[in-house]
């Protein structure tokens, strides 16, 4: 009979388990990965799995996070001259991406938003209310909540049609480039004035 729980060595195995839960869904997406696939590929009992993360929806919110890293994103964004906002968001999400023939798992859990409407609830709740929203209600600006929605709405439209649809112009365009290009609205978005 195997043992459940922790196993013995170091305290990586949380990270091991989010790790293969974020293949997993880069992969199969978020309704047809399992705790059980996840815990197979990271090779630990189911057990373990629901005790770190309790279910699905939880397993998941805890990729997003891991993949935004919150906690270190938003110091990062908010450290310099406000009028490089827009630019310093738009490395940091083509960065998180990655090259275009080998994206990162910021790809993957868009597509399961793509997929799965249960899947686009949690990243929007977490981009509403950790990341994006967090960022415009630190800037002390009017209509936080529509101006983290448009921003995100930039984003994920540029990783869609770059990493996805692989519109040719955005696949050729390097980084620095595309940000350059981008930097401008998001920085509308997050701290130009309102339209009346």
């Amino acid at each position: 009979m195997s043992r459940t729980g922790r196993r013995p060595g170091t305290s990586t195995t949380r990270e091991e388990i989010l790790a293969a839960a974020a293949e997993a869904f880069s992969v199969a997406g978020y309704e047809a990965t399992s705790m059980r696939q996840v815990a197979a590929a990271a090779g630990v009992d189911p057990a373990l799995v629901r005790r770190f993360f309790g279910g699905k929806e939880q397993l998941f919110s805890a990729v997003v996070t891991d993949v935004f890293r919150p906690e270190q994103a938003l110091p990062m964004l908010l450290d310099g001259p406000r009028a490089g906002l827009g630019e310093r968001l738009a490395a940091y999400v083509l960065g998180l991406l990655g090259e275009v023939e080998r994206p990162g798992p910021l790809l993957g859990l868009m597509r399961s938003a793509a997929t799965s409407a249960h899947a686009a609830a949690l990243i929007r709740t977490f981009l509403a209310d950790e990341m994006l929203g967090k960022l415009t209600r630190r800037l002390g600006t009017d209509h936080p909540e529509l101006r983290a929605a448009l921003a995100a709405a930039q984003l994920v439209g540029l990783a869609i049609t770059r990493y996805a649809v692989r519109v040719d112009a955005l696949v050729t365009a390097d980084p620095a480039e595309l940000t350059a290009w981008a930097a401008p609205a998001l920085q509308r978005y997050l701290t130009g004035p309102a339209p009346h």
